[in-house]
């Protein structure tokens, strides 16, 4: 029997927040976190054991991107969450989210997302990690191997 091998490198993740490209600073260990809001579906069960599936449509999500404290992404991230603070109307505020892992076939994407909260901030004898929230609208995803 032959096996093939498969090879994961986590410098070929690439996440985008509108103009914002971040392929490096991040975090050791996880750095990137996916959560949707709600499951997919939802099921009822009567009386009689009748079963009844529903489909949920909510496709809402959170990003938690874990950078190094020593990141410049941390900037850049910093102006989309000041103009969520800010600015009338959010105006630029909300930007399109991407994940392509070029290990494989796994792609993630919103249209409208926003930078939710800040990181709680705390100083250290070492560098630390600043972890971004960032909500998606509507989450379009692709969970692909590799």
């Amino acid at each position: 029997m032959s096996y093939i091998l498969k090879v994961y490198n986590s410098d070929e993740v690439i996440v985008t927040f509108g103009p914002v490209i971040i392929q490096n600073g991040l975090a050791d260990g996880e750095f990137l976190k996916i959560e949707g809001e709600t499951d997919t579906t939802e099921e009822v069960v009567g009386t009689d054991g009748e079963v009844a599936v529903s489909r949920i449509n909510d496709s809402r999500a959170t990003a938690t991107i874990l950078l190094m404290q020593t990141s410049e992404h941390n900037d850049q991230l910093s102006v989309f969450e000041n103009l969520c603070r800010n600015a009338k109307g959010m105006v630029g505020a909300i930007q399109p989210f991407a994940i392509l892992d070029l290990n494989g076939r796994t792609k993630l994407f919103g249209a409208n997302s926003w930078v939710q909260k800040a990181p709680d901030r705390s100083w250290d004898r070492t560098a630390t990690t600043n972890e971004w929230t960032i909500r998606i609208a509507h989450l379009a995803r692709i969970d692909g191997g590799n």
